[in-house]
């Protein structure tokens, strides 16, 4: 059977998160899948896929995320993704000469393809929103993206059609011409299934993402659970280790779960506080959770564009994390419908590997 290469980024778990159903998938048809990351996701994949291949492969240094004044941090960072992007063209020349792959799955690294392999971009990131000061250079991206993407055999959206209700919005469409013809929407790719086990979690609370706004959510978040009644469990989303510990009597805090875990635990739970990344709310979808309240990253203009997105649809309610008050922002958030139905992933993923990646394999 044909050998792939899997290649999510390491900016937090949810690329990797999110390729698990791929990745599964290729194994249970029998395919030989090697990964190539670094970081938690390395640590996140290994413990999710064991039966992979690994091969430790860096990727771009996560700019310094301090919150409001993002905007001038990361464009300050522009010359080291620059050179962390060239250096990551060596790396994966290098990789794929000492290597034999039928077929290249990058996820959201845009230099990790070959001209001689068929090779695979998944992205949900046609469009970046950024702030409207900086409106020109939104319009720009779409075309410097374009130019990336072009590169690539096919790009996998994992979101519905713009005409089926896109869970990413604008994100997910692009107005580049060049692009349309190799675009394919999959649907949605979660880690999580929807169970049929009863409600009895009050509160889900999933804190991830990048550092070091991650520890900086979880120390604005922690002090506050104790004052919400009833049953709390709480996922630090930090692979490299297995704690459990005790808040209070009812809340229970766990570094690191695996994916079948989680799946029962969002089945269980009733409302659940999260960042808005993409990946977490393609699981918040999944398992059909419709009570909830998004904390965006400050600065990921992803998260804060997603966030106005679902008000603005009355499917959630979001609340900054400067001004973060459980008690009055949870019941602010009783007034949301939560996502509308959507094909589920097993379906989503099954169509995929028939319809795109058995085409190279």
């Amino acid at each position: 059977m044909g050998s792939v290469f899997v290649s999510p980024l390491n900016w937090g778990l949810g690329h990797a998160s999110r390729d698990v159903p791929i990745i599964r998938e290729l194994l249970r048809y029998g395919h030989e899948v090697t990964t190539g990351t670094s970081g938690n996701a390395l640590t996140f994949l290994k413990k999710e896929c064991p039966e992979c291949r690994f091969i430790l492969f860096e990727d771009y240094p996560i700019p310094q995320n301090n919150g409001r004044i993002f905007l001038p941090t990361y464009s300050a960072s522009i010359p080291r993704l620059v050179e962390a992007y060239l250096a990551e063209r060596k790396r994966a020349e290098k990789i794929f000469s000492e290597n034999a792959f039928d077929l290249i799955i990058s996820d959201s690294r845009s230099g990790v393809f070959s001209p001689d392999v068929p090779s695979i971009l998944i992205t949900h990131q046609l469009h970046q929103s950024l702030p409207l000061i900086a409106w020109p250079l939104e319009l720009l991206g779409v075309y410097v993206h374009a130019d990336a993407f072009s590169r690539f055999t096919t790009i996998v959206v994992p979101d519905n059609a713009p005409d089926m209700g896109a869970l990413a919005g604008k994100l997910s469409q692009t107005y580049a011409p060049a692009l349309r013809d190799r675009i394919y929407y999959c649907g949605i790719l979660a880690s999580v299934r929807k169970e049929p086990v009863k409600k009895d979690i009050d509160y889900l609370i999933i804190i991830s993402g990048m550092e070091p706004q991650r520890t900086t959510l979880e120390k604005i978040l922690l002090p506050q659970l104790p004052s919400l009644p009833g049953k709390k469990v709480v996922l630090l989303g930090k692979p490299a280790s297995d704690q459990v510990t005790t808040l209070d009597d009812g809340t229970v805090i766990y570094s690191y779960i695996s994916s079948q875990e989680k799946s029962s635990l969002m089945s269980r739970a009733r409302f659940i506080i999260s960042r808005s990344g993409y990946t977490t709310m393609m699981d918040v979808a999944e398992a059909g959770l419709e009570n909830g309240l998004f904390i965006p990253t400050p600065g990921q203009w992803e998260q804060e564009y997603l966030s106005r997105y679902y008000a603005s649809e009355g499917w959630f309610h979001s609340q900054s994390q400067y001004s973060l008050r459980l008690l009055r922002d949870i019941q602010r958030a009783g007034s949301f419908t939560g996502f509308p139905s959507m094909t589920a992933t097993a379906e989503n993923v099954g169509r995929l590997y028939q319809n795109v990646l058995c085409e190279h394999l």
